[in-house]
């Protein structure tokens, strides 16, 4: 198995194929790069690198706690570690990570695969739908989303060569339908337009980006202008292009595959609170999920498809009109 290159990361399969493959660039690159899990190297595609690079790869077990610790120590010898585990049980070490890892500021990269409603099948248990929320308040934490496998690629060599601390990379599972330019530079920290409009902006991230701009063709169809921003980093957070979206739409709806407290629609609202104060609204998830046969049929049970993003749209122009 071979890295891609960076600058045309073509034929790389799903997200979590694409942090895989990202992980082999890395490791070809940096000596010092070494990838710790917790028992789901398969799972997560980190058993590619610790097959080209067994030296550099440890598997913890089911210990989550232990694996955040761990790759704190190697970060405190020098070493560039990434912790991959799934990211419902990521959560399982938040006190290491904020304590350990975040207050001292130290070189770790969270890899959270899994994510959403993406590992369908395993039920509720294995949905995370806080993380974000637990992610960003921490001081000096990165959060990046990446919407799909080349912006997943890309973004992720693009944190190793930019950031020295703590970054959470939040990735689901399988779905994740091409959104993005694969020949496009990724800008860490900078809102991405995928569609131009003046009507309402509609703002999400991940996977999800495929509803939303089904969504805004729909719109489209009615009469309506929708713009569409991946918000694939969320913390630090794109104040000024948000801020621009909102002067030009007037209504701004955050669509995302998470709770809607202290997620992406808690940061938009806490920035545009303070900038621009234009009418907010969300469109996420409504409560704990249930197994399914796909994350489509979990996407429309919490009203997540493209059909039911544009009628609650409509329903908030009609009520801004009334």
């Amino acid at each position: 198995m071979q890295g891609a290159s960076p600058s045309s990361p073509g034929g790389l399969g799903t997200i979590r194929d694409a942090v895989g493959k990202a992980l082999l660039y890395l490791g070809d690159a940096d000596p010092d790069v070494v990838v710790v899990t917790a028992d789901v190297a398969r799972s997560t595609r980190t058993a590619w690198f610790g097959e080209r690079f067994p030296e550099r790869f440890v598997n913890i077990g089911i210990s989550e706690q232990d694996l955040v610790d761990f790759a704190a120590g190697l970060a405190l010898a020098g070493k560039r570690p990434y912790a991959a585990a799934f990211a419902m049980f990521m959560m399982r070490a938040w006190e290491q990570i904020r304590n350990t890892v975040d207050r001292m500021r130290l070189d770790v990269k969270l890899v959270a695969t899994h994510s959403g409603f993406s590992d369908h099948g395993d039920g509720a248990s294995h949905q995370s739908l806080e993380d974000i929320a637990l992610m960003r308040v921490l001081h000096n934490m990165t959060v990046v989303v990446p919407a799909d496998p080349p912006q997943a690629y890309k973004a992720l060599v693009r944190v190793h060569e930019q950031v020295r601390g703590p970054v959470y990379f939040r990735v689901g599972r399988d779905y994740s339908p091409l959104v993005t330019d694969p020949g496009a530079e990724y800008r860490l920290g900078r809102l991405e337009i995928l569609r131009d409009g003046s009507d309402v902006a509609l703002v999400s991230a991940g996977p999800l980006l495929a509803q939303v701009l089904e969504a805004a063709r729909m719109l489209g169809e009615r009469g309506v202008s929708a713009a569409v921003a991946n918000l694939h980093t969320v913390k630090p957070l794109d104040e000024e292009g948000l801020e621009r979206l909102a002067r030009a739409t007037g209504l701004v709806v955050v669509v995302e595959e998470h709770l809607p407290r202290g997620g992406l629609f808690g940061a938009v609202a806490e920035a545009l609170a303070q900038r621009y104060p234009a009418p907010v609204y969300p469109v996420a998830a409504r409560g704990y999920g249930h197994s399914a046969r796909s994350v489509l049929d979990l996407y429309r049970e919490h009203g997540l498809l493209a059909e039911q993003i544009a009628r609650r749209v409509l329903e908030l122009l009609a009520g801004r009109e009334g």
